[in-house]
Order: C-alpha cells, then structure tokens, then sequence
C-alpha cells in the first residue's frame, strides 16, 4: 500500500491548505509517497499567538496519532512548527516543520535570509526559534506586513506588502536570500522572487522536500 505524507495545516483555513496544495504540484511523483494536505477543522482560523500555537500543537499531535498506520511522515504547515516535538516523539513516520526547514534551506542559498512575517507579533516568536537553533547570526532581519492570516486571501495587497518588505530586508538589512514566514503565502513565492531578485524560499516546498528525501533514503 501506497504510504501517504501528511501536511497538516493547523489553523481552519481551506484556503490556506489550498494554496500549500498547489505549491506540492512539482514535488509530486508517481512512484513516491502521496502529499495529502489536511485542514484542522479545529484549528484557529489563523496561528498567530503563542497561545494559537499551544492549541494547535495538540490538534496536529492528535491527527498524527490517528494516521499513524499509513503515514510515511508528517509536516507541521505552520511557520512556528506547532508540536513538531510532540511528532518526533512517536516511532515511524519522520516529522518536519516548516519554520526549521525554511532556515536551513535559506542557509543553502546565502549568507544571510530575510524573513518576511505576518504580524509584528510573530517576530519574537520566530527569533525564539532562531535562537534555539543556534543560526541567529545567519539572520538579517524580519519584517512584517501587518496582515493577519484570513487577510492573506487579498492577494494584491498581500503581495505588494511582500515585496515591498522583501526589498527592505534586501536594501536595508543586507539580505541574500528570503523566507516567507507563513505558510499562507504559498502562492506568492515565484512573484516575490522576480520582484527582488532573491532567491524566495517557500517553507512547505521546503520542508516536503526534505522529508521526501528522508524517506527515499530510509533514515
């Protein structure tokens, strides 16, 4: 039986996953494990406090627990990696996050990343993790375009707040390289690209690919 790797949005957002699904189209292969993208339906309508990631935690432990016998691995779609720690706890399955994904891909690409976020308040969150990863140095900086997740779903104003962050970390903060900081930007990642001249790093692609690769090698 074919094994399937789950990328679980954890906010409610169909939306959101619909754009994570389009973004698996060049990663999909016929004789690989199937990308199946999910919404928890219980899930926040977006993760966007610490609060939001504790909640989302337990609902994306939970529909692990529940796929387990099937699952070739699971993603957690979510830039603050909501219980990522949680999945590598249970034996089988590989388990990614899309936040520590995205930071060492960008790491591959040049010296320094970008990140763009949603909301100023994410940013400390995202330096948490940055911190414990012992890459802080590698980051230029962060700057967010003030929108919350579901106001993603304008997508000209989302992507001209994009790009004009993009190019603040590119002029000002001397990045090489950017990572979009919420899986919701999904859909944006070619036009920020040509708009920068940076190389864009869309976490999910990111975090799927990796996984993709564990589970062809068997680690």
């Amino acid at each position: 039986m074919r094994q399937t790797l789950y990328v679980i949005n954890p906010n409610s957002s169909e939306a959101v996953t619909a754009g994570i699904d389009a973004a698996m189209a060049p990663l999909r292969r016929p004789d690989g494990p199937r990308i199946e993208c999910v919404t928890l339906a219980d899930g926040p309508p977006g993760v966007q406090s610490q609060h939001d990631v504790d909640r989302a935690a337990l609902s994306v432990q939970r529909f692990a627990q529940e796929h387990l016998g099937d699952a070739a691995g699971f993603v957690t779609a979510c830039f603050s990696d909501p219980g990522l720690h949680m999945l590598r706890e249970m034996k089988g399955p590989v388990s990614f996050g899309i936040s520590e994904c995205a930071a060492l891909t960008a790491m591959t690409l040049g010296q320094r990343f970008g990140v763009i976020a949603i909301l100023q308040g994410s940013i400390g969150r995202h330096w948490r993790t940055w911190g414990a990863m012992g890459i802080a140095q590698r980051v230029a900086g962060e700057v967010a375009i003030g929108r919350t997740v579901t106001e993603l779903s304008d997508h000209a104003a989302t992507l001209a707040g994009m790009v004009d962050a993009g190019r603040r970390l590119r002029d000002e903060h001397g990045a090489n390289v950017l990572v979009m900081g919420c899986a919701g930007m999904a859909p944006f990642r070619a036009p920020l690209q040509d708009a920068t001249g940076l190389p864009v790093v869309e976490p999910t692609q990111a975090a799927v690919s990796m996984a993709l690769g564990r589970i062809q090698l068997g680690w």
